[in-house]
């Protein structure tokens, strides 16, 4: 389910989604895919990550992944009770699963992923009836710059 937001709040979406993009940027600048998250507690940074896969030789590294445990111990508490999420790409099962169990309340993402996202694309899982905690959630914020970071990023790859 997609929240109804007010123009001011789409202001807000957007200025952290740019926070966002600088985080994915830094991703790009360690050789990693350009993804960057940052969590969000009343009207501040909580946390925030950026891929770390290939760096730190873990799977589990994606952005999302970092921020979150990042948040636990800077709220020392697994669960990240009325905070917002957001990511440059449509998100994973990986993290989506733990977006859900840490009670994230809101996702904003910028990037839609056809392929593997796990929000409204090749699953959806933000209100899964398996599932006890529902995330309300918003996609396509600064869209075609997310996208952008991404294409680009994979076509150098493909050059080399």
């Amino acid at each position: 389910m997609s929240d109804i937001l007010t123009e001011n709040q789409n202001d807000i979406d957007e200025s952290w989604m740019r926070y966002a993009i600088r985080l994915a940027q830094r991703a790009e600048t360690e050789g990693e895919v350009p993804v960057g998250a940052l969590l969000i507690k009343n009207e501040r940074v909580i946390a925030e990550g950026w891929n770390r896969v290939i760096t730190t030789l873990d799977a589990t590294a994606h952005a999302e992944i970092v921020a979150l445990r990042h948040a636990g111990k800077v709220l020392e508490n697994y669960r990240l009770i009325d905070t917002t999420l957001y990511v440059t790409l449509e998100p994973c099962v990986m993290c989506m699963g733990a977006m859900s169990h840490a009670r994230v309340k809101r996702l904003v993402f910028g990037a839609f992923d056809e392929k593997r996202g796990a929000v409204c694309n090749a699953l959806n899982l933000t209100d899964a009836a398996f599932l006890n905690h529902h995330i309300v959630w918003r996609g396509g914020i600064l869209e075609a710059t997310c996208s952008q970071l991404l294409k680009d990023f994979f076509g150098q790859r493909r050059q080399k």
